[in-house]
């Protein structure tokens, strides 16, 4: 009989391009260790390939994006690309974050993206996320 895992969530927060404003993702960090998740944030201006490299290496449950500078379509667009290119594909769900304009959230989803959360998004809502995508990839 399978036990279930007692090991916690890891998530990893990231930020990248240009993107200089931090203080969501660091209240997004707090909410999720309160909520007992291990969570690694790669700090400020990383590149897609730093991030990926750097979550595949953390061996993360989830992978949050967050971006407040308009340009997550080509950022996205990058990630998939780099995974697409992995011989190894990670095991990581990916979660964006921050200021999307509602009608990109269906193409996100196309590429990849487990879910999106506006800036509006409850801490409540945030976990349960994270929750949901952490377990979507542990049981595939």
């Amino acid at each position: 009989m399978n036990q279930p895992s007692t090991l916690p969530v890891r998530v990893m927060l990231a930020k990248i391009g240009l993107d200089g404003h931090d203080r969501g993702v660091k209240v997004v960090a707090r909410t999720l260790r309160d909520a007992g998740m291990e969570v690694i944030y790669t700090g400020l201006h990383r590149s897609p390939a730093q991030v990926i490299e750097a979550a595949t290496q953390e061996d993360v449950d989830v992978l949050g994006v967050s971006l407040l500078s308009g340009a997550h379509m080509p950022i996205f667009t990058k990630i998939f690309e780099i995974l697409e290119g992995m011989e190894e594909k990670p095991r990581f769900s990916i979660v964006a974050g921050g200021v999307m304009p509602d009608e990109d959230e269906i193409e996100l989803q196309k590429m990849g993206v487990a879910a999106v959360l506006g800036q509006d998004t409850t801490p409540e809502k945030i976990v349960e996320t994270i929750m949901a995508c952490a377990r979507v990839e542990a049981n595939s």
